[in-house]
């Protein structure tokens, strides 16, 4: 259906399961922080990170905290759909604030289960069970930034 819609080009070849646990990550951390979505991405099959803006360096707890929802997340299978809808009508949970400025009139959304949505181009599993597991490698806090780094990887 998505190839009777015009989008703009798109030259990333993303690896499916970690650009699917991306979605899931910055859901995530918007729930237990507060946050943005991430403000600073690199997604790969090896080794991926994301930066979000924090008001506080999250504890260790809540460093496991992530990595467990992220897991059980991946566990439920929630499925992942895709809906095509207008600029002009997006709902109200999301915001074309990111979009680029020549998006296509067109917009692809992508739904994990009822966690997550968001305007998305690329490609994703089927649902989450397709995954694998979320291992979390390391975090970085940048204080005068205020910023905090998620290093994680995908294993299947």
């Amino acid at each position: 259906m998505a190839d009777d819609f015009n989008f703009n080009e798109h030259n990333k070849d993303e690896f499916p399961p970690a650009h699917t646990a991306e979605h899931l990550l910055n859901q995530t951390m918007i729930r237990l922080f507060g946050c943005e979505r991430s403000y600073n991405a690199h997604i790969e099959r090896k080794k991926s990170k994301m930066s979000f803006h924090l008001d506080r360096k999250p504890t260790r707890q809540e460093e496991k905290e992530i990595e467990r929802e992220m897991q059980r997340l991946i566990d439920e299978d929630l499925p992942v759909t895709f809906e095509l809808v207008t600029r002009d009508n997006l709902p109200d949970n999301v915001s074309a604030d990111r979009l680029p400025a020549d998006a296509s009139e067109n917009i692809r959304l992508v739904r994990i289960g009822d966690y997550d949505v968001c305007p998305c181009i690329g490609k994703h599993v089927r649902s989450t069970a397709q995954i694998g597991r979320f291992e979390m490698l390391g975090t970085n806090w940048d204080e005068h930034e205020r910023s905090f780094r998620v290093r994680f990887k995908i294993v299947q």
